[in-house]
């Protein structure tokens, strides 16, 4: 939702926006292995409501060569500068020919910082232990530390405003001849497996509305374990009403499909992925209700990519990670007494 954010900024200075989208080697050679697939990343990308069109593969280094290839009059970035594997600023270029614009950063959330969530896959996530160092380890490398902060989503610094709920939200009521859908997840760390999942559910209506109910924090921890969700009910509310395919949002929404939310909404359709349905804590089927009415329907998204998932993909690259750096500190190290016996061999 940080990089939402910016898009909805971005198309907001111009008529037209033109996304570019870097390849998993480029990304892999200035910043590191990359959690999505290029693949993943256009989609994505290609599914958040303000971009116009993608540029696959685009350089790291933005050129005026790029611009023009693209008919763009300026190119817009965030207000954090990034730099080449060699220190360079990788808009130089187009900042002095005076076709660059900055857009604000989305205060409290960082990729890094949702990293550090995810490697804190244990129930210290949830709570105020200071001693846990395992948790510790890794608040040092990411997190903001356990204390007043939500013990459902541990580290977010993020603050919701109605402001910025209005800024994302289409504001667009349902029309006559629209076909209510109502959904209802997690949607957390919002990924390709939700956005095709949306895509199947709006292909299912001429002129679908779609309405994504989104549980509370305290549910989806009862039904997913561990320290499930790592994005609060604040930042899930964000990335999902950032996807083109969603009409509105319902924050909070009870775990149950009750008669009151169907009749409330005028839903037509509920559909559900191909994800286990846990049953509700009284050890009833959630989608009881909409099954009797016979507006129930379950959708193959095509996508086996789930939350778990990226965040199998999210260790496996931190492993990796701090594998190589223990052979090029071995390998330092080495060196280092090579030279030193050879100081100590000249005297």
């Amino acid at each position: 939702y940080g990089h939402s954010n910016q898009l909805r900024q971005a198309r907001a200075m111009g008529d037209y926006l033109i996304v570019g989208v870097h390849t998993d080697e480029e990304i892999a050679k200035h910043k590191g292995p990359p959690v999505f697939t290029q693949e993943e990343r256009y989609k994505m990308v290609q599914a958040i409501k303000w971009v116009d069109e993608i540029a696959p593969g685009a350089p790291y280094v933005t050129t005026l060569e790029t611009l023009d290839k693209y008919n763009c009059d300026f190119c817009v970035h965030g207000d954090d500068i990034t730099l080449t594997i060699d220190g360079k600023d990788t808009y130089e270029e187009v900042k002095t020919a005076g076709r660059y614009r900055e857009c604000k950063r989305t205060q409290g959330v960082s990729t890094t910082d949702l990293v550090g969530r995810m490697l804190l896959m244990t129930k210290a996530h949830h709570s105020n232990i200071d001693e846990d160092l395992d948790y510790r380890k890794h608040t040092d490398n990411f997190g903001k530390g356990p204390k007043g902060h939500s013990p459902w989503t541990g580290v977010s610094q993020f603050l919701q405003t109605s402001q910025k709920i209005i800024q994302f939200a289409s504001g667009k009521e349902p029309q006559p001849g629209d076909t209510i859908i109502y959904v209802a997840g997690a949607f957390d760390l919002f990924h390709i497996g939700h956005v095709d999942f949306l895509a199947k559910v709006h292909q299912l209506a001429e002129k679908p509305y779609i309405i994504a109910g989104l549980h509370f924090d305290q549910e989806v921890n009862r039904y997913k374990g561990k320290n499930y969700p790592i994005m609060n009910i604040h930042e899930r509310t964000l990335s999902v009403l950032a996807c083109r395919y969603v009409s509105e949002v319902v924050i909070g929404a009870p775990y149950a499909v009750t008669a009151d939310l169907l009749d409330h909404f005028r839903v037509t359709l509920v559909c559900h992925g191909m994800t286990e349905v846990v049953p509700d804590k009284d050890g009833s089927d959630p989608y009881k209700e909409p099954k009797r009415r016979g507006i129930f329907q379950l959708v193959d998204s095509g996508s086996d990519l789930t939350t778990d998932l990226i965040v199998q993909r999210i260790i496996k690259n931190r492993l990796e990670f701090e594998a190589r750096n223990q052979k090029k500190e071995a390998k330092e190290l080495a060196v280092l007494e090579a030279m030193k016996r050879l100081e100590e061999e000249k005297h």
